[in-house]
């Protein structure tokens, strides 16, 4: 397995491999002058319904003899290329596991304010199904 993802052209469009790299949003990699020389050499642009753009770890699944070109994507990139890549379901759990992390990273303030605010510890627990030994060590 390689650590860089692939630009590749894909000639039968209607096969579902990959993702359009435009679909990912900004990628740094797209601005470089080698990708630019690829995609011209090819005559294509990152629009282009051939281009295609697959994580490391789906490289082998591109066509032998497709045109290929590894591109490093930073870590964010990546993980938004896995995203849009996976299949709708787990994009989906992904989505929701983002908007986990974002609430758990601030969930001891959270329970700090509930506490502040005068809310019982036993509600708390309701409320959050936290717990309860978590919620009273953020209380303290």
């Amino acid at each position: 397995m390689t650590d860089d993802a692939y630009l590749f052209l894909l000639d039968d469009t209607t096969t579902p491999l990959g993702v359009p790299p435009a679909s990912v949003g900004d990628l740094a990699c797209l601005e470089t002058p080698a990708v630019r020389a690829w995609l011209d050499a090819y005559g294509v642009t990152v629009t282009s319904p051939q281009l295609r753009l697959v994580p490391p770890e789906e490289t082998a699944a591109i066509p032998d003899g497709a045109e290929r070109l590894p591109v490093p994507l930073s870590d964010e990139e990546l993980s938004r290329l896995r995203h849009h890549n996976a299949p709708e379901a787990r994009a989906d759990i992904e989505n929701q596991l983002r908007a986990y992390r974002e609430y758990a990273d601030g969930r001891d303030a959270l329970l700090g304010r509930a506490v502040a605010a005068g809310v019982p510890l036993e509600r708390i627990v309701e409320l959050t199904g936290e717990d309860p030994a978590t919620v009273a060590a953020v209380a303290r």
